[in-house]
């Protein structure tokens, strides 16, 4: 794919990261999966190698870059077919989130750790009966006593964590009140893996992934108060200063997994012969294989847009591309398989081909972590200026 639009620095990182990728490619990741394992080799050699910590500041173990360089290691590990989800998780979301907002000890407890990747940390906001409605969130954080160095009392339910299970820490959205107005606004919290009425329970999928799911239940799970990230007035702030990155490395995601895709297509539409020539000289294979790849190349423009005004300290205008983008790249993403799968025919539902899983797994581009259709209301009303229907 065309990089013509990026530095040299940004070209010869993707050139390393698809060269890291190809090491290990889809036959490491579906080894992994059928095992039940985590990738934990390929986590620690793009640990080694500088690439998880890539936006997180020099100062604490990262590479001072940004959303930028990050997005172009998920993007080429996806496109070698061994992308790694929770590069979406601890270091895009957790990361940002404790190098922009969080205490000096914070900061020095877990951002070195993130970078080199001997620490991990989950993400937990959506709850059973709110979905995308970050408004509807109940899970409750209350002092237990007066001042600033009470303990906290964090009680809620949360769904679809990923990752909980490796993860060291896990930063929760909950809510606390308002001593003015009693209403409650949010607020993030670092919660320990092993902490007292922190339970995990495991939900069944059918997406195949190495990174499992799980359904948490807080009950009373008593923190200090230095758990407390950031300003406890803040919290809105601070919860989309690590959404806005999630959205951009979905995309990353996403077009990755259709570029793994199209390739396959592509090399098969070259060799495949079944009248005089090859299959890929056929328009009805061809011309939707160039739909396809031409709106991969679209949705990364939309991606690199968003990383580049995030990393640009415009959060408003980030947060309308990251939306934007993630959106492009989930429908590019979902149309790339499909019509790789359709390319194969048969083969493409064999094991062999490796392509018939990737049918629900180019999905989670569209769904998480927000609606296809929660981007059109936002977009709806913050970009057009339309009413709001809900």
């Amino acid at each position: 794919m065309s990089t013509d639009l990026e530095t040299e620095e940004h070209q010869a990182l993707r050139a390393a990261v698809a060269a890291l990728g190809k090491r290990y490619g889809r036959d490491y990741m579906t080894s992994v999966v059928r095992d039940g394992a985590h990738p934990r080799e390929l986590w620690a050699e793009a640990a080694k190698l500088g690439y998880l910590g890539v936006n997180l500041p020099e100062e604490y173990g990262g590479g001072g870059g940004g959303m930028a360089e990050l997005s172009i290691v998920l993007e080429e590990l996806g496109a070698a077919g061994s992308p790694l989800l929770m590069m979406v998780v601890s270091p895009a979301i957790c990361g940002t989130v404790i190098a922009r907002f969080g205490t000096e000890d914070q900061k020095r407890t877990w951002l070195p750790g993130l970078a080199d990747g001997s620490l991990t940390m989950a993400f937990g906001i959506t709850e059973p009966d709110a979905g995308s409605n970050s408004h509807r969130i109940t899970t409750t954080a209350r002092r237990d006593g007066s001042g600033p160095d009470a303990d906290w009392l964090l009680t809620g339910r949360k769904v679809f964590v990923s990752g909980v299970d490796i993860a060291d820490a896990t930063l929760i959205v909950g809510r606390t009140e308002d001593a003015r107005s009693g209403r409650l606004k949010p607020c993030l919290f670092i919660v320990p893996r092993d902490a007292p009425g922190f339970g995990r329970s495991q939900i069944d999928m059918e997406l195949q992934a190495p990174e499992k799911q799980f359904e948490l239940v807080l009950d009373d799970v008593r923190l200090p108060a230095d758990a407390l990230v950031g300003d406890e007035d803040a919290g809105l702030l601070q919860l989309f200063a690590g959404l806005n990155p999630e959205r951009i490395m979905t995309a990353a995601f996403g077009i990755g997994m259709g570029r793994y895709a199209l390739g396959r297509a592509v090399d098969y539409a070259r060799t495949r012969q079944v009248w005089k020539e090859p299959i890929g000289s056929h328009q009805a294979i061809a011309h939707p294989l160039a739909q396809a790849h031409i709106e991969l190349e679209l949705a990364r423009l939309m991606m690199q847009k968003a990383a580049r005004l995030y990393d640009d300290g415009d959060d408003i205008g980030a947060g309308e591309a990251a939306n934007m983008a993630k959106y492009a790249a989930g429908e590019a993403c979902v149309r790339a398989v499909d019509q790789a799968v359709h390319t194969l025919g048969g083969n493409g539902l064999t094991r062999e081909y490796g392509l018939a899983s990737l049918i629900t797994a180019a999905r989670v581009a569209r769904i998480a972590p927000v609606s296809r259709e929660m981007i059109l209301n936002y977009v709806s009303h913050q970009s057009l200026g339309l009413p709001k229907s809900y």
